[in-house]
């Protein structure tokens, strides 16, 4: 059985990672002059408070000396390894494993290693690695996981709304001016990520909850004429779950879907999406 590595931005619980024996390599970020993600963390809810008080965290992504060190412990008992990384759109991360890989494989030309660029963020990439579980716990080999994973890659769809505009104006995902009169208006963007891994603003709704059922509406347009509907629907949040409940209750009165994953918005995307961030993820016809 191959091994399967991911990275911290794909949001998935620590149980679910544990459970599948998924190695996870963290990115870091910095506040207040301190250095979380490598053994250090901050709980996400008082992270998105100090957001809230005004704290500017910085991130970075996993260096290429980092990824090495990594890998070099995971080939010391594993030797088929599957890497799911980060979307190559939003981080440097995916090169800097791909970097690492080859440098390992050289090592160790006994062990194979793969690094797929999985062009999706948060839920979206844990949406990714555990579609690879479901492959693998069929019996599929890691040839047949990776064919499959690049077959459907732009059919894990992404689409986010945020309450707060600064947090994207700092990103330059919006202009300043858009960022104050947006947020005098009222106005709340909706986004997703494109087919490079790209976050793209897409629509611009007025008020927080009909931005919230614009999310819903995206999906229903996305899945009319999917072939296969998907098993499971992932929601991230920025410490804002009762927003996050809201959107699944919809689904599963307008779709019938049961099978929801909700979990936190870790704080390397929540550095740059701020606390509010209501993200859907889930299998269509194309993002």
């Amino acid at each position: 059985m191959f091994c399967i590595v991911t990275d911290s931005t794909a949001d998935l619980p620590k149980d679910y990672l544990k459970q599948n024996q998924i190695k996870c390599i963290n990115l870091s970020y910095i506040l207040d002059g301190v250095t979380y993600g490598n053994g250090k963390e901050l709980d996400p809810k008082d992270f998105f408070d100090l957001m809230r008080k005004g704290k500017m965290p910085t991130t970075s992504q996993v260096n290429p000396e980092e990824a090495k060190a990594f890998l070099d412990e995971v080939v010391k008992t594993e030797k088929e390894i599957l890497v799911l990384a980060f979307s190559s759109g939003l981080s440097g991360t995916y090169n800097s494993m791909r970097l690492a890989a080859e440098e390992v494989r050289d090592e160790h030309p006994e062990c194979r290693i793969e690094v797929i660029d999985s062009l999706c963020a948060s839920l979206g990439e844990g949406m990714f690695v555990y579609k690879a579980v479901q492959l693998r716990e069929k019996g599929c080999s890691m040839d047949e996981t990776i064919a499959w994973l690049n077959e459907h890659k732009l059919e894990f769809v992404h689409v986010f709304t945020v309450d707060d505009l600064f947090h994207l104006w700092r990103g330059g995902r919006v202009s300043r001016t858009a960022a104050v009169i947006g947020t005098l208006a009222g106005i709340k963007p909706m986004l997703h990520v494109d087919n490079e891994g790209h976050l793209i603003n897409i629509d611009k709704i007025r008020g927080r909850r009909k931005s919230l059922q614009a999310l819903v509406d995206y999906m229903g347009k996305k899945r009319e004429n999917y072939k296969d509907n998907g098993d499971i629907v992932m929601i991230s949040h920025g410490d804002a779950p009762e927003d996050a409940e809201y959107v699944a209750g919809l689904i599963r009165e307008r779709f019938g879907i049961d099978n929801i994953l909700i979990n936190t918005l870790g704080p390397v995307i929540g550095a740059h999406t701020g606390p509010g961030l209501i993200a859907l993820f889930f299998m269509g016809e194309n993002r």
